[in-house]
């Protein structure tokens, strides 16, 4: 099975497609070209990814999620 061309970073209008990073909307999608900012995009995914091995392996593990922050999201 190959890995999906493109994919949603969490809940944003960014997508990742062929290893490069789109902003997205409704009238189009814009090529993200600053390094920087591509590079800050390329650590949150690893973020995202690092913290849903996390949550996968308490699941695995069968231990409940802890409990939100105030103010935080789940």
């Amino acid at each position: 099975m190959s890995a999906p061309r493109s994919r949603r970073l969490a809940h944003t209008p960014v997508v990742v497609r062929d290893g490069q990073w789109w902003l997205v909307s409704d009238s189009g999608s814009v090529l993200a070209a600053d390094p920087e900012f591509t590079a800050e995009l390329d650590r949150f995914a690893a973020s995202m990814t690092a913290a849903d091995q996390a949550v996968a392996l308490l699941r695995v593990k069968g231990e409940p999620p802890a409990p939100a922050r105030p103010g935080g999201r789940r």
